[in-house]
Protein backbone atom coordinates (compact mmCIF):
# COMPACT_ATOMS: atom_id res chain seq x y z
CA UNK A 1 0.00 0.00 0.00
CA UNK A 2 2.58 2.21 0.92
CA UNK A 3 4.54 1.33 -2.39
CA UNK A 4 1.64 2.40 -4.39
CA UNK A 5 1.24 5.72 -2.58
CA UNK A 6 4.84 7.22 -2.85
CA UNK A 7 4.34 5.69 -6.91
CA UNK A 8 1.24 7.59 -7.56
CA UNK A 9 2.14 10.63 -5.65
CA UNK A 10 5.46 11.22 -7.09
CA UNK A 11 3.77 10.66 -10.87
CA UNK A 12 1.41 13.32 -9.70
CA UNK A 13 4.20 16.19 -8.31
CA UNK A 14 6.09 15.16 -11.73
CA UNK A 15 3.38 15.69 -13.88
CA UNK A 16 3.90 18.76 -16.61
CA UNK A 17 0.00 19.53 -17.19
CA UNK A 18 -3.53 18.62 -17.02
CA UNK A 19 -3.53 16.00 -19.38
CA UNK A 20 -1.04 14.16 -18.11
CA UNK A 21 -2.44 14.62 -14.54
CA UNK A 22 -5.72 13.40 -15.95
CA UNK A 23 -4.09 10.38 -16.93
CA UNK A 24 -2.59 9.47 -14.05
CA UNK A 25 -5.93 10.17 -12.03
CA UNK A 26 -7.84 7.46 -14.40
CA UNK A 27 -4.94 4.96 -13.76
CA UNK A 28 -5.05 5.45 -10.28
CA UNK A 29 -8.93 5.98 -9.02
CA UNK A 30 -10.71 5.71 -12.61
CA UNK A 31 -13.19 3.15 -12.68
CA UNK A 32 -10.28 0.72 -14.23
CA UNK A 33 -7.78 2.31 -11.47
CA UNK A 34 -4.69 0.63 -10.00
CA UNK A 35 -6.56 1.75 -6.72
CA UNK A 36 -10.62 1.17 -7.29
CA UNK A 37 -9.60 -2.31 -8.62
CA UNK A 38 -7.83 -3.32 -5.22
CA UNK A 39 -10.94 -1.81 -3.61
CA UNK A 40 -13.35 -4.30 -5.57
CA UNK A 41 -11.33 -7.31 -3.95
CA UNK A 42 -12.51 -6.02 -0.28
CA UNK A 43 -15.38 -8.34 -1.15
CA UNK A 44 -13.17 -10.93 -1.28
CA UNK A 45 -11.19 -10.67 2.32
CA UNK A 46 -12.49 -11.57 5.79
CA UNK A 47 -13.48 -9.47 8.16
CA UNK A 48 -10.95 -8.82 9.79
CA UNK A 49 -8.75 -8.12 6.69
CA UNK A 50 -11.32 -5.95 5.50
CA UNK A 51 -11.54 -4.16 8.85
CA UNK A 52 -7.80 -3.26 8.22
CA UNK A 53 -7.59 -3.16 4.33
CA UNK A 54 -10.49 -1.20 3.87
CA UNK A 55 -9.99 2.33 5.96
CA UNK A 56 -5.98 2.15 4.69
CA UNK A 57 -7.65 2.19 0.88
CA UNK A 58 -10.10 4.90 1.51
CA UNK A 59 -7.41 7.03 2.84
CA UNK A 60 -5.60 6.30 -0.01
CA UNK A 61 -7.78 7.35 -2.41
CA UNK A 62 -8.54 10.40 -0.69
CA UNK A 63 -4.72 11.42 -0.59
CA UNK A 64 -4.21 10.66 -4.08
CA UNK A 65 -7.52 12.32 -5.05
CA UNK A 66 -6.09 15.60 -2.89
CA UNK A 67 -2.96 15.82 -3.99
CA UNK A 68 -4.74 15.94 -7.85
CA UNK A 69 -6.58 18.59 -6.73
CA UNK A 70 -3.74 20.23 -5.41
CA UNK A 71 -1.52 19.78 -8.40
CA UNK A 72 -4.35 21.02 -10.56
CA UNK A 73 -4.71 24.09 -9.04
CA UNK A 74 -0.98 24.67 -9.27
CA UNK A 75 -0.99 23.99 -13.13
CA UNK A 76 -3.63 26.66 -13.06
CA UNK A 77 -2.14 29.17 -11.29
CA UNK A 78 1.41 28.54 -13.43
CA UNK A 79 -0.49 28.71 -16.36
CA UNK A 80 -2.39 32.33 -15.30
CA UNK A 81 1.76 33.77 -14.39
CA UNK A 82 2.71 32.69 -17.92
CA UNK A 83 0.05 35.07 -19.37
CA UNK A 84 0.05 37.81 -17.38
CA UNK A 85 3.90 37.33 -18.47
CA UNK A 86 3.58 37.35 -21.91
CA UNK A 87 -0.31 39.27 -22.64
CA UNK A 88 1.12 42.29 -20.19
CA UNK A 89 -0.41 46.16 -21.54
CA UNK A 90 1.71 49.08 -20.79
CA UNK A 91 -1.21 51.55 -19.67
CA UNK A 92 0.94 54.78 -20.06
CA UNK A 93 1.37 54.15 -23.99
CA UNK A 94 -0.43 56.42 -26.10
CA UNK A 95 -4.25 55.31 -27.23
CA UNK A 96 -4.19 53.90 -30.71
CA UNK A 97 -5.73 56.33 -32.96
CA UNK A 98 -9.40 56.33 -33.35
CA UNK A 99 -10.84 57.00 -36.91
CA UNK A 100 -13.08 60.28 -37.15
CA UNK A 101 -16.47 59.57 -39.09
CA UNK A 102 -16.89 62.47 -41.21
CA UNK A 103 -20.16 64.54 -42.46
CA UNK A 104 -21.35 63.37 -45.71
CA UNK A 105 -21.91 65.70 -48.55
CA UNK A 106 -25.82 65.35 -48.64
CA UNK A 107 -25.49 65.99 -44.84
CA UNK A 108 -23.98 69.00 -44.77
CA UNK A 109 -25.21 70.53 -47.75
CA UNK A 110 -28.94 70.16 -46.77
CA UNK A 111 -28.17 71.82 -43.24
CA UNK A 112 -27.06 74.44 -45.42
CA UNK A 113 -29.87 74.70 -47.20
CA UNK A 114 -32.13 74.54 -44.13
CA UNK A 115 -30.13 77.66 -41.81
CA UNK A 116 -30.24 79.73 -44.96
CA UNK A 117 -34.15 79.96 -45.63
CA UNK A 118 -34.55 79.29 -41.87
CA UNK A 119 -33.30 83.08 -42.09
CA UNK A 120 -35.49 83.85 -44.69
CA UNK A 121 -38.34 82.76 -42.38
CA UNK A 122 -38.74 79.66 -43.64
CA UNK A 123 -39.93 76.42 -41.72
CA UNK A 124 -39.02 73.17 -42.16
CA UNK A 125 -41.66 70.46 -42.96
CA UNK A 126 -41.91 66.70 -43.90
CA UNK A 127 -43.97 63.82 -45.21
CA UNK A 128 -43.84 60.31 -46.15
CA UNK A 129 -41.91 59.27 -48.67
CA UNK A 130 -43.83 56.28 -49.28
CA UNK A 131 -46.80 58.81 -51.27
CA UNK A 132 -50.42 58.10 -52.60
CA UNK A 133 -51.24 58.43 -56.34
CA UNK A 134 -53.17 61.89 -55.51
CA UNK A 135 -50.76 63.66 -52.97
CA UNK A 136 -47.88 62.49 -55.61
CA UNK A 137 -49.67 63.05 -59.02
CA UNK A 138 -53.34 64.50 -58.83
CA UNK A 139 -53.34 67.28 -56.31
CA UNK A 140 -50.35 68.73 -58.50
CA UNK A 141 -52.08 69.46 -61.17
CA UNK A 142 -50.19 66.67 -63.03
CA UNK A 143 -52.73 64.79 -65.54
CA UNK A 144 -53.17 61.03 -66.26
CA UNK A 145 -51.48 61.24 -69.31
CA UNK A 146 -48.02 62.57 -68.11
CA UNK A 147 -44.71 60.62 -68.26
CA UNK A 148 -44.08 61.14 -65.37
CA UNK A 149 -47.02 58.30 -64.28
CA UNK A 150 -45.28 55.87 -66.68
CA UNK A 151 -43.59 52.87 -64.83
CA UNK A 152 -40.52 53.26 -66.75
CA UNK A 153 -40.45 56.60 -64.58
CA UNK A 154 -41.41 56.11 -61.22
CA UNK A 155 -41.60 53.30 -58.44
CA UNK A 156 -44.79 52.10 -57.88
CA UNK A 157 -45.65 49.77 -55.00
CA UNK A 158 -46.75 45.91 -55.38
CA UNK A 159 -50.16 45.45 -54.62
CA UNK A 160 -51.36 41.83 -54.05
CA UNK A 161 -54.60 40.82 -56.40
CA UNK A 162 -58.03 42.13 -55.09
CA UNK A 163 -56.43 45.47 -53.23
CA UNK A 164 -58.61 47.80 -54.79
CA UNK A 165 -56.89 50.76 -52.20
CA UNK A 166 -55.71 53.75 -54.60
CA UNK A 167 -52.00 53.18 -55.92
CA UNK A 168 -48.87 54.46 -53.83
CA UNK A 169 -45.80 55.02 -55.23
CA UNK A 170 -42.51 56.17 -54.15
CA UNK A 171 -42.86 59.44 -54.28
CA UNK A 172 -40.81 61.31 -57.13
CA UNK A 173 -40.11 64.72 -55.60
CA UNK A 174 -41.24 66.18 -52.51
CA UNK A 175 -43.89 68.45 -53.45
CA UNK A 176 -46.34 66.28 -51.88
CA UNK A 177 -45.21 67.80 -48.53
CA UNK A 178 -46.19 70.99 -50.01
CA UNK A 179 -49.72 69.94 -50.43
CA UNK A 180 -49.82 68.24 -46.89
CA UNK A 181 -48.43 71.42 -45.77
CA UNK A 182 -51.20 73.64 -46.98
CA UNK A 183 -53.78 71.29 -45.88
CA UNK A 184 -52.21 71.55 -42.09
CA UNK A 185 -51.29 74.59 -41.75
CA UNK A 186 -53.25 76.92 -44.34
CA UNK A 187 -52.53 80.38 -45.60
CA UNK A 188 -50.31 82.05 -45.19
CA UNK A 189 -47.10 79.62 -45.14
CA UNK A 190 -43.81 79.74 -45.69
CA UNK A 191 -42.09 76.37 -46.15
CA UNK A 192 -39.40 74.33 -47.29
CA UNK A 193 -39.18 70.64 -47.65
CA UNK A 194 -35.85 68.71 -47.87
CA UNK A 195 -36.15 65.03 -48.23
CA UNK A 196 -35.28 61.60 -50.23
CA UNK A 197 -37.30 61.08 -53.61
CA UNK A 198 -37.03 58.56 -55.99
CA UNK A 199 -37.37 57.99 -59.96
CA UNK A 200 -36.16 55.25 -62.06
CA UNK A 201 -33.04 56.76 -63.49
CA UNK A 202 -29.50 55.78 -63.28
CA UNK A 203 -26.30 57.52 -64.97
CA UNK A 204 -23.69 60.01 -63.96
CA UNK A 205 -26.34 62.86 -63.14
CA UNK A 206 -29.02 60.76 -62.09
CA UNK A 207 -29.45 57.96 -59.43
CA UNK A 208 -33.07 56.24 -57.85
CA UNK A 209 -32.64 57.71 -55.12
CA UNK A 210 -31.17 61.71 -54.23
CA UNK A 211 -32.38 64.32 -52.11
CA UNK A 212 -34.48 67.56 -53.23
CA UNK A 213 -35.52 70.78 -51.27
CA UNK A 214 -38.37 72.51 -52.42
CA UNK A 215 -40.09 75.89 -51.25
CA UNK A 216 -43.41 77.19 -51.17
CA UNK A 217 -44.63 80.57 -50.38
CA UNK A 218 -48.04 81.39 -50.23
CA UNK A 219 -49.64 85.04 -48.77
CA UNK A 220 -52.02 87.46 -50.40
CA UNK A 221 -49.39 89.74 -52.30
CA UNK A 222 -46.56 87.59 -53.59
CA UNK A 223 -45.68 87.33 -56.83
CA UNK A 224 -42.58 86.90 -59.33
CA UNK A 225 -40.26 89.87 -57.68
CA UNK A 226 -40.58 87.59 -54.32
CA UNK A 227 -39.67 84.78 -55.73
CA UNK A 228 -36.34 86.38 -57.89
CA UNK A 229 -35.13 87.86 -54.62
CA UNK A 230 -35.68 84.97 -52.01
CA UNK A 231 -33.71 82.70 -54.82
CA UNK A 232 -30.90 85.94 -55.25
CA UNK A 233 -30.26 85.56 -51.52
CA UNK A 234 -30.11 81.70 -51.58
CA UNK A 235 -27.92 81.39 -53.84
CA UNK A 236 -25.59 84.33 -52.63
CA UNK A 237 -25.29 82.61 -49.17
CA UNK A 238 -24.87 79.16 -50.28
CA UNK A 239 -21.91 79.95 -52.83
CA UNK A 240 -20.81 82.34 -50.35
CA UNK A 241 -20.62 85.17 -53.24
CA UNK A 242 -21.22 88.89 -53.01
CA UNK A 243 -23.57 89.24 -56.12
CA UNK A 244 -24.81 87.34 -58.74
CA UNK A 245 -26.88 87.10 -61.54
CA UNK A 246 -29.94 85.03 -61.77
CA UNK A 247 -32.05 84.33 -65.61
CA UNK A 248 -35.48 82.85 -66.03
CA UNK A 249 -36.48 81.20 -68.49
CA UNK A 250 -40.14 80.35 -69.60
CA UNK A 251 -40.77 76.68 -69.41
CA UNK A 252 -43.55 74.75 -68.12
CA UNK A 253 -44.66 72.52 -65.48
CA UNK A 254 -48.35 71.29 -64.24
CA UNK A 255 -47.81 72.89 -60.83
CA UNK A 256 -47.36 75.96 -61.57
CA UNK A 257 -48.11 78.89 -63.91
CA UNK A 258 -45.92 80.57 -65.09
CA UNK A 259 -43.26 78.49 -64.79
CA UNK A 260 -39.41 79.06 -65.20
CA UNK A 261 -36.06 77.19 -65.67
CA UNK A 262 -33.41 78.84 -63.21
CA UNK A 263 -30.21 79.95 -64.42
CA UNK A 264 -26.97 81.80 -63.13
CA UNK A 265 -24.06 83.22 -64.42
CA UNK A 266 -21.11 81.65 -63.89
CA UNK A 267 -17.22 81.05 -65.58
CA UNK A 268 -15.32 77.20 -65.75
CA UNK A 269 -12.02 78.05 -64.76
CA UNK A 270 -9.60 74.25 -64.73
CA UNK A 271 -13.11 72.84 -64.08
CA UNK A 272 -13.78 74.67 -61.18
CA UNK A 273 -17.44 76.80 -61.11
CA UNK A 274 -16.81 80.00 -60.26
CA UNK A 275 -20.76 82.13 -59.49
CA UNK A 276 -21.68 85.35 -60.16
CA UNK A 277 -18.65 86.08 -63.34
CA UNK A 278 -18.23 84.98 -66.75
CA UNK A 279 -19.81 84.67 -69.50
CA UNK A 280 -21.48 80.95 -69.21
CA UNK A 281 -24.93 79.92 -67.72
CA UNK A 282 -25.85 77.26 -65.92
CA UNK A 283 -29.40 76.12 -64.66
CA UNK A 284 -30.13 75.20 -61.01
CA UNK A 285 -33.45 74.71 -60.11
CA UNK A 286 -37.12 75.46 -61.89
CA UNK A 287 -39.71 77.71 -59.89
CA UNK A 288 -42.73 79.32 -60.75
CA UNK A 289 -45.85 80.76 -59.45
CA UNK A 290 -48.19 78.19 -57.77
CA UNK A 291 -50.77 76.55 -59.89
CA UNK A 292 -54.26 77.93 -58.73
CA UNK A 293 -55.55 73.98 -59.14
CA UNK A 294 -52.93 73.10 -56.90
CA UNK A 295 -53.92 76.08 -54.11
CA UNK A 296 -57.39 74.40 -54.04
CA UNK A 297 -55.96 70.80 -53.56
CA UNK A 298 -54.28 72.40 -50.68
CA UNK A 299 -57.58 74.01 -49.26
CA UNK A 300 -56.74 77.19 -49.96
CA UNK A 301 -58.98 79.97 -52.00
CA UNK A 302 -56.71 81.11 -55.01
CA UNK A 303 -58.84 84.00 -55.41
CA UNK A 304 -57.57 85.50 -52.25
CA UNK A 305 -53.84 83.90 -52.20
CA UNK A 306 -51.19 83.48 -54.13
CA UNK A 307 -47.74 82.52 -53.81
CA UNK A 308 -44.43 80.55 -55.60
CA UNK A 309 -42.59 77.31 -55.68
CA UNK A 310 -39.63 76.23 -56.23
CA UNK A 311 -37.25 72.92 -56.59
CA UNK A 312 -33.77 72.17 -56.41
CA UNK A 313 -31.79 68.96 -56.19
CA UNK A 314 -29.50 69.24 -53.00
CA UNK A 315 -27.13 66.13 -55.05
CA UNK A 316 -26.62 68.45 -57.71
CA UNK A 317 -25.70 71.56 -55.87
CA UNK A 318 -23.23 69.85 -53.92
CA UNK A 319 -21.49 68.71 -56.81
CA UNK A 320 -21.46 71.87 -57.72
CA UNK A 321 -20.71 73.82 -54.53
CA UNK A 322 -17.64 71.30 -53.96
CA UNK A 323 -16.52 70.27 -57.28
CA UNK A 324 -18.02 66.59 -56.95
CA UNK A 325 -18.30 65.25 -60.93
CA UNK A 326 -20.27 61.83 -60.49
CA UNK A 327 -23.27 61.95 -58.97
CA UNK A 328 -22.97 58.31 -57.69
CA UNK A 329 -19.72 58.89 -56.22
CA UNK A 330 -22.19 60.13 -53.23
CA UNK A 331 -23.21 56.34 -52.37
CA UNK A 332 -20.09 54.37 -53.11
CA UNK A 333 -17.28 56.47 -51.09
CA UNK A 334 -15.69 55.88 -48.30
CA UNK A 335 -14.10 58.42 -45.55
CA UNK A 336 -10.87 59.03 -48.09
CA UNK A 337 -13.29 60.25 -50.44
CA UNK A 338 -14.82 62.49 -48.59
CA UNK A 339 -11.65 63.88 -46.91
CA UNK A 340 -10.04 64.85 -50.64
CA UNK A 341 -13.34 67.18 -51.08
CA UNK A 342 -12.55 68.74 -47.02
CA UNK A 343 -15.55 66.87 -45.25
CA UNK A 344 -13.83 66.51 -42.25
CA UNK A 345 -15.40 64.77 -38.70
CA UNK A 346 -18.74 66.91 -37.30
CA UNK A 347 -17.87 68.33 -34.06
CA UNK A 348 -20.88 70.63 -33.22
CA UNK A 349 -24.50 68.86 -33.01
CA UNK A 350 -25.95 68.29 -36.12
CA UNK A 351 -29.04 69.54 -37.28
CA UNK A 352 -30.13 66.91 -39.85
CA UNK A 353 -30.56 64.25 -37.41
CA UNK A 354 -34.39 65.74 -37.69
CA UNK A 355 -34.81 65.85 -41.59
CA UNK A 356 -32.87 62.20 -42.50
CA UNK A 357 -36.21 60.07 -41.75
Amino acid sequence: MQELRDTYLTQIAAAADEAALEAIRLAAVGKKGEIALKMRELGKMTVEERQVAGPALNALKNEVNSAIAAKKAALADAALDERLRSEWLDVTLPARHARQGSIHPISQVTEEVTAIFADMGFSVAEGPQVETDWYNFDALNIPGHHPARAEMDTFYMARAEGDDRPPHVLRTHTSPVQIRSMEKQGAPIRVICPGRVYRADYDQTHTPMFHQVEGLAIDTDISMANLKWCLEEFVKAFFEVDDVELRFRASHFPFTEPSAEVDIRCSWEGGQLKVGEGDDWLEILGSGMVHPKVLQAGGIDPSVYQGFAFGVGIDRIAMLKYGIPDLRAFFDSDLRWLRNYGFASLDAPSLHAGLSR
